[in-house]
């Protein structure tokens, strides 16, 4: 199994521009990207959060998605990041993982965040989402969906594992920046997985400070790959599969996991 190379971007976001987030972000992959396998972009990346979805949501053949498309198919990487979509009427906040041909899934996020409201506006997703990028099972949530470590759980079934990476984009507040930290490395050891966290910086709309914080770290909680607080930042690793399996043969824990199912 090849590595994964992976690039992520630690990012302020301006407030209910579409328009000029995509061109933030055109500009700051150009600079930084050298042939990574995945490029990873914060939470509602072209808008910021929260925001009236019946604003700013956009269908799935709107500008952002195409706009992703041409990403994608220029740099040969698959572009992933969640903003707001119109689903006839509803609406989600929704990760896309755009690839090079064009073609994508999407995950909506299962954990609204009700203290914020979140919920009055935001439909909540009800199924989970498995991809695969060069054998790599990835597993992508969005932001508040960190806390809830069911809904994060890796499986072990039939001797493998239902993931080796999980994922959470973020618009995650610097207020509660001490969990986000913890509970990343919380996820990755308890679900024997690489797991990328990647927020935001700057101020939002409303006055809300995000210092950023992403990291990147590994099976064991270690770090691989992190962003300075408070600034902008290109983060970069290559992540061993066979470092990955060589812990898991050792440290057999998947198969003492206990088995369940998410109800709706």
């Amino acid at each position: 199994m090849q590595d994964l190379k992976i690039l992520f971007l630690q990012s302020d976001l301006v407030w209910e521009n579409p328009e000029k987030n995509r061109a933030l972000f055109s500009q700051k992959i150009e600079h930084s990207f050298s042939g990574e396998d995945l490029i990873v972009l914060p939470e509602t990346f072209t808008t910021g959060f929260p925001v009236n979805p019946v604003d700013f949501a956009e269908t799935t053949e709107g500008d952002s998605l195409h706009w992703m498309a041409t990403i994608a198919r220029k740099y040969q990487a698959v572009l992933t990041g969640s903003l707001l979509i119109n689903k006839q009427g509803s609406y989600s906040n929704t990760l896309i993982l755009m690839r090079p041909d064009g073609t994508f899934e999407g995950y909506d996020k299962r954990h609204v965040f009700s203290m914020g409201g979140e919920h009055k506006r935001i439909k909540a997703g009800e199924k989970e989402l498995i991809v695969e990028l060069n054998g790599w099972k990835i597993k992508p949530m969005i932001c508040y969906d960190l806390r809830f470590p069911v809904w994060s759980k890796n499986r072990f079934n039939n001797d493998i594992y239902a993931y080796d990476m999980a994922l959470y984009v973020a618009n995650w507040p610097a207020v509660r920046a001490y969990p986000w930290k913890q509970l990343l490395k919380a996820r990755a050891i308890e679900n024997m997985a690489y797991v990328l966290g990647v927020n935001r910086t700057g101020y939002d709309g409303l006055g809300n400070y995000y210092k950023g914080d992403s990291m990147l770290v590994d099976f064991k909680g270690q770090p691989v790959a992190t962003c300075a607080e408070g600034q902008a930042c290109t983060g970069k690793a290559t992540l061993s599969y066979e470092k990955l399996m060589q812990f898991r043969n050792k440290f057999e824990v998947g198969p003492d996991w206990d088995f369940f199912e998410i109800m709706g």
